[in-house]
């Protein structure tokens, strides 16, 4: 099977009923362009992928997601203003808001003192509690999905994840998300509830004090740290080491909940009823958005992160065209498509960057441009095995042995569509 880039195309004139004026960029769900309505209020479209607009379950998924998201009010979100799960392309429009990403202040200012990291905490889980309470989960929480606007920090995109999630290219298995920012639960392709975006919040204030809650690296090495090690605390301050350390408790019940959050960010406020163990969110769908209020300011682009999947059980060869284009992008973070597979002692990890591969300790990594092709197969019940063709030198084999037989499939339906996102 042969995978070439597809070619650029002229951004449309009107999306919708808003006029069109420039891209911003790609990423997972899709292309995102600069808009207008017609009464000049600025917005950013995003139109999701052709292989997303024909699959049946992203545009189910994506019509109940993007009511919810609609019904998402509070202080620290960007509204969802305008939608159509039933276009060609379906698309979603945000409201701007101005102001740099987190990462980008970051990177200018450097990082926060213990006042500053509090005054965010307490803002993110303002955030979290008005998204979990409209029955959705982020999904993808990081520095580069939060816009530090004058009045304080915004969340973007917590109505897409879910509907991304839903597709057979993000089905069990695939870790979608940011590693380093990834619930272990998450990182190893299992159900998630808001107690996974509690997790990437811990993870974004260790980000804001100057750390890395799981250090540098590749992704393969994020996640397993994420799943397997304790967090990097040592740039937090002292205070509020013992908060994130409960936000990125390996076990989802034991983190506590925005509401409990509030209460340790914030202790002289009022407190909040307790906050017990985070209980899955029921996606419930409330009536039409609120005011039309989007900003007419120009903040940074943004954008987000892909999907993959198809079935297969024999032998599929996967072939690098002459020319690889960019995958995908984010103005302020690494490409977030993932697939990882853990097995007993070895590991595949394939995104952006190429494929990791092999024994646990010893992996080899190849970029893109060395690959020519990539073969697998199952190789007995649990046993799947991976072969990667480089252009130059002899083929690198690698056995993955997974837990159960139901992993092994879920491993096969992933590959073909993954290498396709690339190859």
């Amino acid at each position: 099977m042969e995978h070439g880039a597809a070619g650029g195309v002229n951004p449309p004139e009107r999306i919708g009923g808003y006029i069109v004026e420039r891209e911003l960029g790609a990423g997972g769900m899709g292309t995102v362009y600069l808009a207008r309505s017609r009464g000049g209020r600025a917005v950013a479209v995003k139109v999701a992928r052709p292989e997303l607009a024909g699959d049946p379950h992203f545009r189910e998924r994506f019509r109940a997601e993007v009511a919810a998201a609609r019904s998402v009010g509070g202080f620290h979100t960007a509204p969802v203003v305008d939608a159509d799960p039933d276009a060609a392309a379906p698309w979603l429009a945000t409201a701007y808001v101005p102001g740099p990403t987190l990462s980008a202040l970051l990177e200018a200012e450097g990082p926060m003192d213990e006042a500053r990291l509090r005054q965010l905490g307490a803002a993110l889980a303002e955030a979290l509690a008005a998204i979990h309470g409209c029955g959705l989960v982020h999904r993808d929480l990081k520095p580069g999905n939060i816009i530090v606007a004058p009045d304080g920090p915004r969340v973007l995109d917590f109505g897409i994840a879910r509907a991304l999630e839903s597709t057979r290219l993000t089905a069990t298995g695939t870790a979608f998300g940011t590693p380093g920012f990834l619930a272990p639960e998450q990182a190893q392709g299992q159900e998630v509830d808001g107690a996974a975006d509690v997790f990437a919040l811990g993870a974004v204030l260790v980000a804001a004090a100057g750390g890395s809650a799981f250090g540098a690296g590749t992704p393969m090495g994020l996640m397993y740290r994420s799943v397997h090690e304790p967090p990097d605390l040592d740039a937090v301050p002292q205070g509020l080491r013992p908060v994130l350390a409960a936000c990125l408790a390996k076990a989802p019940e034991e983190r506590p909940t925005p509401a409990g959050l509030l209460d340790l960010f914030v202790p002289d406020a009022v407190p909040s009823p307790p906050a017990a163990a985070y209980a899955p969110t029921v996606a419930v769908v409330t009536p039409p958005p609120p005011a039309y209020a989007p900003s007419n300011a120009f903040p940074p682009p943004y954008w987000q992160q892909p999907p993959h999947r198809a079935p297969s059980d024999h032998l599929l060869p996967h072939q690098v065209p002459t020319g690889l284009a960019p995958v995908g992008g984010a103005p302020d973070d690494e490409a977030d498509l993932t697939f990882m597979a853990l097995g007993r002692g070895s590991s595949l990890l394939i995104d952006a960057s190429g494929i990791t591969l092999g024994p646990a300790g010893t992996e080899t990594q190849y970029t893109w441009a060395e690959i020519r092709t990539v073969t697998y197969a199952a190789e007995g019940p649990k046993h799947l095995q991976v072969v990667v063709h480089p252009h130059h030198g002899t083929a690198h084999p690698c056995v993955l042995v997974a837990r159960r037989k139901s992993r092994l499939q879920d491993w096969l339906q992933d590959l073909p569509l993954i290498l396709e996102c690339f190859l």
